[in-house]
C-alpha cells in the first residue's frame, strides 16, 4: 500500500481518516481532492476542484486505493438531483475512474439500513451506490454502514444533533447495532480495509462500528 486517494477529505469522517493516514507509515502519498486548499504536507496532494462539474483528466487518479466518506442530506443539498449527486453520482464517477487507472481497493462509507428496495431516498441511495460499486471489478470492495455518526462536525445538522443525544442518552440499553458509530472509529476501519485490501466484498454492520 503506498498511494490513497481520499474523497470526502474535509467532512466529519474524512478529517479522521486524512489524520490517521497522514501519520501512517505504510501511505506514501494521500490524494484528496477538495474544493478549497488544506494544509500543506509532503505526502499530499491536493488538486482544488469541484468534482460535482466533471472529473478532471489527471495523472493523480492513479492510485491503489480509494477511501470514500463524501455525504451530504437532503436538506443540505436542497433537492433529491443535488442529494443523489453528491451521495451517488460522485462517488460512482470517482470509482470508475480510479479503477480504470489501476486503483484495485474501494472502502466505502455507506449507512445503515442501505438498500435499494427502500421508498425513501436515503438508504435508496445508500443501497444503489453499493450495488453499482459491485459492479466495477474492484479486487477488494469494503462497505461500512454505520449508524448515525458521532463527532464534531462544522456544519449543523439538527436531525443529527438531536439524534445524536437520544441514542447517547439510551446506548446502554440499545443493541450495539443502534448505538452511536464514532467518527474516529469509522475512519480507523476505512483506513485499515484500504491498506490490507482484503480479497472480495465484506460488509461491515453498525454492530461492528460502535467502537
Amino acid at each position: 500500500m503506498s498511494r490513497l486517494l481520499v474523497l470526502g477529505a474535509t467532512g466529519l469522517v474524512g478529517s479522521h481518516v486524512m489524520a490517521l493516514a497522514l501519520k501512517d507509515e505504510r501511505v506514501t502519498q494521500i490524494v484528496a481532492p477538495t474544493r478549497r486548499p488544506l494544509d500543506a504536507h509532503p505526502k499530499l496532494v491536493n488538486p482544488v476542484v469541484d468534482l460535482g462539474r466533471g472529473l478532471p483528466e489527471a495523472e493523480w487518479w492513479a492510485v491503489d486505493a480509494v477511501i470514500c466518506t463524501i455525504g451530504t442530506t437532503r436538506r443540505i443539498a436542497g433537492s433529491d438531483e443535488a442529494f443523489r449527486r453528491v451521495d451517488f453520482d460522485i462517488p460512482l464517477s470517482v470509482a470508475g475512474k480510479t479503477r480504470e487507472a489501476g486503483a484495485s481497493c474501494f472502502a466505502l462509507t455507506s449507512s445503515i439500513g442501505a438498500n435499494v428496495r427502500s421508498r425513501l431516498l436515503y438508504p435508496r441511495t445508500k443501497g444503489e451506490l453499493e450495488e453499482a460499486l459491485r459492479g466495477l471489478g474492484f479486487p477488494s470492495l469494503t462497505i461500512l454502514r454505520p449508524n448515525v455518526l458521532g463527532g464534531r462536525r462544522e456544519g449543523f445538522r439538527l436531525g443529527e444533533r438531536a439524534a445524536l443525544a437520544v441514542l447517547g442518552a439510551a446506548a446502554f440499553l440499545l443493541p450495539r447495532r443502534y448505538r452511536v458509530s464514532p467518527a474516529e472509529v469509522v475512519a480507523s476501519v476505512l483506513l485499515e480495509a484500504a491498506i490490507a485490501a482484503p480479497s472480495g466484498t465484506h460488509v461491515i454492520e453498525a454492530d461492528r462500528l460502535c467502537g
